[in-house]
């Protein structure tokens, strides 16, 4: 965790200055500023509405009952492209545009979603017993708890009950 954060709070900015000196060495300093302005400001704007349609989307889906789990990643990968665009740079406006591609975003929600069953089939598999017999008796257990469950079952516990506080 601590290499991605370093990269993102150290190494981009010292990438971003460099692109933009020499963007601004060629165009010249108030049209690269005029620039970097236009497409934080078109970023916003895109962002806003591909963020509503899926907005929509999330709504429809749970209204159908349905998991909008497609659309809640959309949702998060949208926020991160509208703040790659309004940060001031060049290389962080091309990845905050490549989010706003829907093919690229749809290969990104793929991976994701496969990287999250792969994790949860393999955690489900590596189990939470150290041993057979652990789970012989956490078996033995969870049946004479069903046991106990279906004698009391029918039974009404009557009585009063006063609050202590």
């Amino acid at each position: 965790m601590f290499r991605v954060l370093f990269l993102f709070f150290v190494i981009v900015p010292i990438i971003e200055i460099t692109v933009l000196m020499h963007v601004g060495e060629w165009l010249g300093a108030w049209p690269t500023i005029a620039i970097v302005i236009l497409t934080a400001w078109l970023g916003a704007k895109y962002v806003r509405q591909q963020g509503l349609v899926t907005l929509q989307s999330v709504q429809s889906k749970m209204a159908q009952g349905e998991m909008p789990s497609g659309e809640i990643i959309t949702g998060v990968m949208l926020l991160v492209a509208g703040v790659l665009l309004v940060t001031p740079g060049f290389v962080t406006d091309f990845f905050g545009l490549s989010l706003l591609i829907p093919a690229v975003r749809q290969a990104l929600i793929k991976s994701v979603q496969q990287h999250l069953v792969t994790g949860q089939v393999s955690q489900s598999r590596a189990g939470f017993y150290s041993s057979v017999e652990d789970s012989v008796n956490e078996s033995a257990n969870f049946n004479a708890e069903q046991q106990t469950q279906n004698k009391h079952q029918g039974e009404t516990l009557e009585g009063e009950f006063e609050r202590k506080d």
